[in-house]
């Protein structure tokens, strides 16, 4: 399934026009050549089908194909597959048409010729295409009707550009790249997404599920769009005379559950069953052994594959529910089991970005990644159970809904039903009730945002069906839900080569249980009645009575509070603070508190805001490209830091060159001497092997810097940002200082309460006042010079440093001239005897690539001396882990 590309009215040369499809192709591991079909300024063309996807009947063509009208009037490109080929190709060939392999590209392309754009609605399968009429010169798109596949379309200049994925249309050149901010804005506010035509970047929009559109130059505007299917109002229509519910029912359903399986079970590879635990995913692999088997494979060749993930010790793990399913398959699955952790989600997390194109709303899309992944080294088809919670009720305000509607109907058949349902209602209000209990504090996503971007985006509405369970239900599978399962599902299965059918989206299965009674669905508290009936006796009582519901999901918010650094890191960076998007003030405020326990923000916030900041860094942010393959080189300690130099000649004349020392990270309960010596040590020893170039430029007078964060870390004098309760005049004040390219200083909320904590709260505002009219004298500094003591060492959490100083706040060292003491006296007796009457002493040395200031030393004369030896900060001031050097004077003539 390597998608279908076009282009129409497109001005370029030839060349170009060639170049053109191939880029609109995005291309994937294992994907094939491109096969194209170009007339003039127009073209359609494929990327064929990646290795194994094929049904058994094609002729091994594959999913998608290009396919040519006898007489060359029509050439098809389709991405998809047809579930009622041989009905249609029988139908076709009573009206005269001849096929040959009769693939589905044949059918279809046969079926557009007999009846145009009103044949569409005769097709049963998951696709989009595209059709170039040469006669009209007019370009026709689809897709099925509930839009399994996707299609995009764009404007260049006066021309389109049409693709299966966004990124062809990016790679064309020829789209601006812009993110669509009203898209953005209903993203962050409402937690929705691919509920319309519009996408995250501006001026990219998608082919609506069973819609059709036709480009051309003597279309009005160039382009119309039309529905080919009324599906929509079919299903709305159906429960206004519904089926009474009954036994006989439930054996239809199953009946018609298990054809679905069937029709998307041929494959010339092997299939396997993505299997969370939950009830859907479990009814299709308990129906796929029934297909299985009946087919009259042997044992052997029946055994499926099931695919699950599993979470140890979460509230998301489902592993017993999928233990009780395998087990009731009596050997006839191979299970295969994967284990996602927090870790593997973050080295994954900028692929899963990229694969996506745009923001998810949750990261649930992250197991199936998973899934496919593993999936992809053996099968080559996988069902899925997406689409039985939108077709069934199997979500929790579908339950909610059917309580305001029974209490309309009947006062006691609610009562009786609430009744029934009060363990449910309890286990889906309690995360709330223990926010009031706990007095946790609601934030309002608005809250979090920008004013201005807020301002502009504030006549945005997004109404949710709370009364009518059959238009909720219309909703969520055309627009509300089941269009974002749709589009991931589908960018994971292209990234992995396999193909993904889900059986609950099924034209016959979703008319059939729409026609239905709505105790059909819903009944004592929980949804899918008749699912539930239909598979008693196929699965163990334990799932198919299940009354939670946890769905196929990561535990995110465990997940979030593992990785809070990695979080916070981002949040605080300059390219989350400079979008135009987010309030960083209120959002790193609003994330503190959740991490504390003190707001009842919820992941799913936390998440939308962490995605859409990496999706901006992916597709608008100028970055390195990343290489995978490329071993970090580690440093040694003689050689100096990236883009800093060993050697410098300072202003006074004096020529030194410095060491920088690699370390570990330092710890509040590390020993600073004990450590810093091991350090020391370590360079001496090396020294004679390191190569003659440093032998003579290591025979002066030498000294030792140590950077002053290590020396307060290891005093304790360093906290997590977390645990720094902020005062209301810390958030005040620290709005007025001015941050500058040297540190975050005490431009911080956190830095300034360390400040008032010890410098005492009047005197941080009478510093405050002086240092307001020192700036209108054009006199800066004064601020610091008034407040005293070593305020102006407090520092603050920074993106670029490591953990965990990219998640702290510390004050200056406490008796630095004391701390230098002891070090040089320990580094006296432990050094080679030949650098002991050399050694000079010890410097503490606040510095960062703006400016330096040396804090305590035991070394002689004056401390300027020694900031000019680090006039260029030879530590870095980023990931380096180098907080300390040995510093050589070059010896005298």
């Amino acid at each position: 399934m390597c998608g279908i590309a076009g282009h129409l009215g497109v001005h370029a040369d030839e060349a170009q026009l060639d170049r053109l499809l191939d880029r609109l192709l995005a291309t994937h591991p294992g994907s094939g050549d491109a096969a194209t079909a170009r007339d003039g300024d127009a073209g359609v063309g494929v990327r064929e089908a990646c290795p194994g996807v094929t049904t058994e009947d094609d002729g091994g063509q594959g999913v998608a194909r290009l396919a040519v009208a006898r007489g060359g009037r029509f050439t098809l490109a389709l991405d998809g597959e047809l579930y009622n080929r041989a009905e249609l190709r029988a139908d076709l060939e009573t009206l005269g048409h001849d096929f040959g392999v009769g693939s589905d590209a044949e059918v279809v392309l046969a079926a557009f010729t007999e009846w145009g754009t009103d044949g569409l609605d005769r097709l049963d399968g998951a696709f989009a295409l595209a059709v170039w009429d040469r006669d009209t010169r007019r370009m026709t798109l689809a897709r099925d009707h509930f839009g399994v596949r996707p299609l995009y379309l764009a404007r260049a200049d006066d021309g389109w550009l049409v693709a299966s994925e966004i990124r062809g249309i990016l790679e064309s050149g020829l789209h601006e790249r812009r993110p669509d901010d009203r898209t953005i804005y209903r993203y962050l506010r409402f937690r929705v997404h691919d509920d319309s035509r519009s996408t995250f970047f501006a001026g990219i929009e998608r082919v609506g599920a069973g819609e059709v559109v036709t480009l051309g130059a003597d279309v009005p505007g160039g382009l119309e769009r039309r529905p080919y299917t009324r599906l929509r109002e079919e299903l709305a229509a159906l429960g206004k005379a519904p089926r009474a519910y009954s036994p006989a029912v439930a054996a239809e359903f199953r009946t018609l559950l298990t054809a679905a399986v069937r029709r998307r079970a041929t494959s010339s590879g092997r299939v396997g069953t993505a299997l969370s635990g939950g009830l859907d995913s479990a009814a299709i692999a308990a129906l796929l052994d029934v297909v299985e088997h009946e087919s009259g494979r042997s044992a052997a060749d029946a055994v499926q594959d099931t695919w699950s993930a599993v979470y140890p010790g979460s509230r998301n793990d489902e592993v017993e529910h999928v233990d009780a399913v395998v087990a009731a398959l009596d050997g006839r699955v191979q299970e295969h089991r994967i284990e996602p952790t927090p870790t593997e989600f973050k080295q994954d997390l900028r692929d899963l970005v990229r694969t996506q194109e745009e923001p998810l709303v949750s990261t649930g899309a992250y197991t199936q990644y998973r899934v496919l992944r593993a999936a992809s080294e053996s099968d080559s088809v996988v069902l899925d159970g997406h689409g039985g919670d939108e077709t069934l009720a199997g979500f929790g305000p579908h339950h909610l809904i059917h309580l305001r509607e029974l209490r309309h109907r009947s006062a006691v058949s609610a009562a009786s039903e609430l009744g029934r349902s009060l363990d449910v209602l309890y286990r889906r209000g309690r995360p709330l009730i223990g926010d009031r209990l706990h007095g946790r504090k609601d934030v309002p996503v608005a809250s979090l945002l920008d004013a201005d971007f807020a301002r502009a985006h504030a006549a945005e509405g997004y109404d949710v069906e709370k009364a009518d369970l059959r238009a909720r239900l219309v909703d969520d599978v055309f627009t509300g839900s089941l269009p974002a399962r749709l589009r991931y599902t589908d960018k994971n299965a292209r990234a992995f080569g396999v193909a993904v059918r889900m059986p609950f989206v099924d034209r016959d299965l979703v008319r059939f249980v729409f026609g239905l009674a709505d105790d059909a669905l819903v009944k004592d508290g929980v949804g899918k009645r008749v699912l539930r009936d239909a598979m008693r006796g196929l699965l163990p009582d334990s799932v198919v009575d299940r009354r939670d519901k946890v769905g196929a999901t990561t535990p995110q918010g465990e997940w979030f509070m593992r990785l809070k650094n990695h979080v916070y890191g981002e949040f605080l960076s300059e390219s989350f603070a400079n979008r135009p998007y987010f309030d960083q003030t209120a959002v790193l405020h609003a994330f503190e508190g959740w991490i504390k326990g003190t707001n009842s923000i919820d992941s799913m916030t936390v998440w939308r805001m962490l995605n859409l900041e990496l999706w901006l860094q992916e597709f608008f942010d100028e970055r390195e490209p990343e290489d995978p393959g490329q071993a970090e080189h580690v440093k040694t300690d003689y050689e100096p830091n990236a883009r800093k130099q060993l050697d410098l000649v300072t202003e006074d004349g004096t020529a030194v060159r410095r060491y920088p020392l690699r370390t570990e990270l330092y710890a509040r309960e590390d020993d600073l001497e004990a450590k810093t010596l091991g350090y020391v040590e370590r360079f001496f020893s090396g020294l004679p092997d390191a190569g003659p170039e440093h032998a003579s430029a290591t025979s002066g007078r030498w000294y030792f810097f140590i950077s002053e964060k290590i020396v307060a870390i290891t005093q304790g004098r360093s906290y997590f940002i977390w645990d720094i309760k902020v005062g209301r005049p810390a958030r005040l004040l620290s709005r007025y200082v001015t941050r500058t390219p040297a540190g975050i200083g005490l431009g911080s909320p956190f830095t300034m309460q360390l400040a008032i904590e010890e410098a005492g709260l009047p005197r941080v505002l009478f510093a405050s006042a002086g240092g307001a009219v020192g700036k209108v004298l054009g006199k800066r500094g004064l601020f610091y010079d008034l407040v005293g003591g070593d305020i102006r060492a407090i520092d603050g959490p920074t993106e670029y440093s490591v953990y965990p100083a990219n998640v702290s706040a510390k004050l200056g060292p406490k008796d630095p001239d004391d701390v230098a003491a002891h070090l040089s006296a320990a580094i006296r007796a432990r050094v080679p005897e030949a650098y002991r009457d050399t050694f000079g002493g010890t410097v503490v040395m606040d510095a960062n690539d703006i400016g330096r200031n040396v804090l305590g030393k035991d070394a002689p004369g004056a401390k300027e001396r020694y900031e000019l030896m680090f006039a260029d900060n030879p530590l870095g001031q980023g990931s380096e882990q180098t907080p300390m050097a040995i510093v050589f004077e070059a010896p005298s003539p």
